[in-house]
């Protein structure tokens, strides 16, 4: 099961946008996988899971919230609690931020794999869809290799010492109990601003042409939007449709990279993210390398690629406060560094 934890830059790195489901794609998928996985909304579940689930939320919150990690590994699925540091690191780094909050737990999600093996990518249909696709109720869930077993997401929201947060768990029933299978913890804010600002100012620069940062910015509001990225609502749908429009062509996404030359070099650049650095909002942009050992040439690279990238699209310096530039070889390992836009010239 592939959601233990998405957190800090982790959680930027996995933030992706999910397509808008069109209505007869909606009744092929149910027709194809409704013997296989199924999702039940609140109100559709009985009440005494209901009640479990929602209780389940309201007690795993609180260990969180009082770093109580040796609870939470105690009440963990065996999976998880025989590798628990991710989540002992997510639950260290937010303790601070959720402690003293009083959380409201949001409907639950019930869901459910039937069969003998695992499901390579589950999607789960929640609630009511109509012609155009999702409804104000309704959510999709997408988790990559989840066995057969019945499941929960339980979304709580807490306004603590640093502002509003939404803390979300992955529950797996276990018995009679909902065990621990995921945690996701992050601020409702990035660099003291909300979703819908982000919508708004990605708004104000597609108005201006400077689609780059529109895209870049309705890239931080799904972001900010969704309580986890596995799943998707009407309104990061809506967000993707308005990102989609403005997509620039040499943007790097779904996968595929774009050129950028640079004193000569071409790098390919394979993303492009908007990052909350403190109270700064950067852009991230990686590129392949074949060899980052020699420190000393990755730093002139990253550098090239930032000088290059800011010549060619120089509205980022309006959008962004620094650029970090990450050299990336073949087996995942990378260099990375940072500079202030004042300091690119």
């Amino acid at each position: 099961m592939n959601v233990r934890i998405r957190s800090g830059l982790h959680r930027k790195m996995a933030a992706q946008f999910f397509p808008s489901i069109i209505a007869t794609c909606i009744l092929l998928t149910l027709l194809a996988t409704a013997s296989a996985q199924t999702c039940e909304t609140s109100t559709e579940m009985d009440a005494a899971t209901r009640t479990a689930l929602e209780a389940a939320g309201k007690r795993y919150f609180g260990m969180a919230a009082n770093g109580d990690v040796f609870s939470l590994k105690q009440n963990a699925i065996p999976s998880l609690a025989s590798n628990f540091s991710g989540i002992e690191t997510a639950v260290t780094d937010n303790k601070a931020n959720l402690a003293g909050a009083q959380p409201t737990i949001r409907p639950p999600f019930l869901l459910q794999v039937q069969g003998n093996a695992p499901i390579e990518r589950a999607e789960f249909l929640c609630g009511v869809f109509g012609a155009q696709g999702q409804t104000a109720n309704s959510a999709v869930f997408v988790i990559n290799n989840l066995p057969p077993g019945s499941y929960a997401v339980v979304i709580a929201d807490a306004t603590g010492a640093k502002g509003p947060y939404t803390v979300s768990f992955v529950l797996q029933q276990m018995g009679a109990d909902w065990k621990l299978g995921g945690f996701y913890a992050k601020s409702d804010q990035i660099a003291g601003h909300d979703a819908q600002w982000y919508i708004n100012q990605a708004r104000q620069y597609k108005a201006k042409n400077q689609n780059h940062n529109a895209y870049l910015y309705y890239q931080q509001a799904r972001e900010l939007m969704a309580p986890v990225p596995f799943m998707s609502t009407l309104q990061t749908d809506k967000l993707y449709d308005e990102a989609h429009a403005v997509q620039p062509p040499d943007i790097p996404a779904g996968g595929n990279t774009t050129d950028l030359v640079a004193g000569g070099k071409t790098y390919k650049l394979t993303t492009m993210f908007p990052l909350a650095v403190g109270n700064d909002l950067d852009l991230v942009v990686k590129y392949q390398s074949a060899d980052v050992s020699n420190t000393t040439q990755a730093f002139a690279d990253n550098t090239a690629v930032m000088k290059a990238l800011l010549a060619k699209y120089p509205e980022l310096r309006d959008a962004f406060a620094a650029v970090v530039a990450r050299a990336v070889q073949p087996d995942g390992k990378d260099y990375g560094s940072l500079l202030m836009m004042k300091d690119i010239k």
